[in-house]
């Protein structure tokens, strides 16, 4: 029997209700637990995200080689361009990864936050790159 019975992924950043928001949109979510410094939210799928209040967090700059990525969400999606249509309507931008020449499987993304995510067609084959 396993002592773990979750996982989170947490996400810090200065507005945590106001970036619950974006990710319950864009996964169809519903909110977990919220408390003064902390939101949850629970994706249909299971998926649990937080963001925890963090008063003097900043944007990674990734893809910029300065920071390295620490960490990045991907999301599993069926159609780019209709999630990227939502990413954007919700207030979240494109990022430039790199080359985009030929057939796009991820994108990259960064939330209202500057967090950085992908979402992807399919399972990622390509090697981390940097």
């Amino acid at each position: 029997m396993s002592l773990v019975t979750a996982g989170v992924v947490v996400l810090d950043c200065a507005e945590p209700e106001k970036l619950a928001e974006f990710y319950k949109e864009l996964l169809g979510a519903e909110d977990l637990d919220a408390h003064v410094n902390r939101v949850e939210i629970r994706a249909a799928d299971g998926f649990r995200l937080a963001l925890r209040r963090d008063v003097n967090a900043t944007a990674p700059s990734w893809p910029r080689p300065e920071n390295s990525l620490q960490a990045h969400l991907e999301f599993v999606v069926d159609d780019l361009d209709a999630v990227e249509r939502l990413i954007v309507g919700l207030g979240g931008r494109p990022m430039e990864t790199g080359d985009a020449t030929g057939p796009t499987e991820e994108r990259g993304y960064a939330d209202p936050a500057g967090h950085s995510f992908i979402i992807r067609r399919g399972t990622s084959t390509a090697p981390k790159q940097g």
